[in-house]
């Protein structure tokens, strides 16, 4: 498909005898907000660690923006435009919230011996202008009043926010988001929507988990099944809420 930014072809991995994803298919439309939805068990992490490049699989590709990517680690996918958050944000909880996001960007040149050493010239003007990137950031994603705060002394909420604003370091196309409205209050769920909405208006393409079927149904077009590790639905919204057996499968049958 010429307007796909990720594609999947025969996704498949396999712990021992049990196969948790399923010889997966699945195209990606650039610019969209794509819903993965289905049961506890379907293989949902699972596929998003192999296409997040945590993750290698049994058998099968994936590539971004045609590009075979297969088995990239996440360093190389970040690089690459590819970014993803986990259901259980992962900050370093003693660092301030603006060191999260200095910390993301990946081949800095004061990591190195000689750049430390031989470009401290280069590697300040680099400092500076990662630092106004973070703050900008913050004010995006509305935690610009914690910048100096400990990052593990923010609520639930707000580290799902610092997670957005990590991938947002690195200046992606594509965010795969792993349960965003999961355990945060209304008000912040209502932030975090609306700055997926506004990145998703500048081109950037989203694929969420989430068991927030409300959320699923009013923000996520299209949407895709999972069950058992194979794929059981693709379409939109409402044909989702009708799908006979997705509705067997996951949302629940009508009494």
């Amino acid at each position: 498909m010429n307007d796909s930014i990720l594609t999947l072809t025969g996704l498949t991995r396999d712990f021992g005898a049990f196969r948790a994803v399923d010889g997966v298919s699945l195209f990606i439309r650039r610019g969209s907000i794509t819903g993965l939805i289905g049961p506890n068990g379907a293989g949902k992490t699972t596929l998003f660690n192999m296409v997040a490049g945590t993750l290698k699989p049994t058998s099968g590709t994936v590539a971004l923006d045609g590009k075979d990517v297969t088995g990239r680690s996440a360093e190389a996918l970040f690089r690459m435009g590819l970014a993803r958050t986990f259901q259980i944000p992962r900050p370093f909880k003693r660092m301030s919230v603006i060191d999260n996001l200095l910390l993301a960007p990946p081949a800095q040149i004061g990591e190195s011996v000689p750049g430390a050493l031989f470009r401290r010239g280069r590697v300040a003007e680099q400092e500076r202008a990662l630092r106004e990137k973070a703050q900008e950031i913050l004010e995006f994603v509305t935690l610009d009043h914690l910048a100096e705060h400990p990052a593990g002394k923010i609520s639930g909420g707000q580290m799902k926010l610092l997670e957005l604003g990590r991938a947002l370091m690195g200046d992606p196309t594509v965010i795969l988001l792993d349960e965003p409205a999961a355990g945060v209050n209304p008000t912040l769920t209502a932030i975090l929507i609306d700055r997926i909405e506004e990145l998703n208006r500048r081109g950037m393409t989203f694929v969420i988990i989430e068991h927030d079927m409300d959320f699923v149904m009013r923000h996520c077009d299209p949407v895709i099944a999972l069950a058992e590790g194979k794929v059981l639905f693709e379409g939109t919204a409402e044909e989702a809420r009708v799908n006979p057996e997705l509705l067997d499968a996951y949302l629940g049958a009508p009494a």
